[in-house]
């Protein structure tokens, strides 16, 4: 917080589980606090994806990264969630929950659990690395689990795979997404019933909805989602720009997106 420049105007922070009053949070809060005491506003940081994602308007977004979540504003200054309970039980339908679905479905191929699905067995063991030779997946699995440093966000790296494989025709990884499309879409149906007189349109966020099939088969139960209008460091941004008395219009937030983009920082 030191380095922020005297200058500072406004200061807008979207912290992950803020609003739960987890002790990291509240000490999180404090020390922003001590250094910028009217300057700096602090939110989730779902909320501040779902500001990005419509520009400040309102809107419904389902995010599904390592986690899932669906954030609701109905433009009237209510909000919503629906999600976000943490891996233990529930982020169903994230990349996380996907990766471990397809890690599930390999031991299972490989304990003869399932005798039906062997076209998912051998490109998914070849992105893992593991041997194709008889019997030595086993082995390599749990070797291959043990390597991990962050086994949560490896397990739901492996998200992406089970995507390409499915867009390749790959049925079991079809079925994987198909069934994390419906966990997903029942995000969208559960926020959109916190507000049933508005209609809102849904956005997306997080690595699990870059896929392209995911977005597809959502689209087909629950309308075509809109591409967020800025990523979530831009939600932060609009929400500074609006406490430091500026008029971010449409020419801003197009500006703004443009300058994000240019900077590696998409949606």
């Amino acid at each position: 917080m030191s380095r922020l420049p005297s200058t500072t105007k406004a200061l807008s922070l979207g912290l992950a589980g803020y609003g739960e009053m987890r002790p990291s949070g509240r000490k999180q809060k404090d020390v922003v606090a001590a250094n910028f005491p009217h300057i700096f506003n602090i939110t989730n940081d779902v909320d501040i994806a779902c500001t990005g994602a419509f520009a400040g308007h309102g809107g419904l977004l389902l995010l599904a990264g390592t986690g899932s979540v669906a954030w609701v504003v109905n433009g009237k200054g209510e909000q919503d969630r629906v999600g976000g309970w943490g891996s233990l039980f529930g982020d169903e339908g994230s990349a996380f929950w996907i990766g471990r679905q397809a890690l599930s479905l390999l031991a299972m191929l490989l304990d003869g659990r399932n005798q039906k699905d062997w076209a998912f067995l051998e490109p998914f063991a070849d992105v893992l690395g593991l041997s194709s030779k008889a019997n030595s997946y086993d082995a390599g699995l749990m070797e291959w689990y043990s390597r991990l440093e962050n086994p949560r966000a490896s397990v739901a790296s492996l998200a992406k795979t089970v995507s390409d494989l499915a867009e390749q025709g790959i049925v079991p990884a079809q079925r994987i997404m198909v069934e994390a499309a419906a966990l997903l879409g029942a995000h969208i149906t559960a926020a959109r019933r916190k507000f049933p007189d508005t209609s809102l349109p849904w956005s997306y966020a997080g690595g699990a909805l870059q896929s392209r099939l995911l977005r597809e088969t959502l689209a087909a139960h629950h309308g075509a989602p809109l591409v967020p209008r800025l990523p979530p460091v831009g939600g932060a941004l609009l929400n500074a720009a609006q406490m430091a008395g500026w008029n971010p219009d449409e020419r801003w937030i197009c500006k703004t997106a443009a300058t994000l983009r240019l900077a590696g920082i998409s949606s």
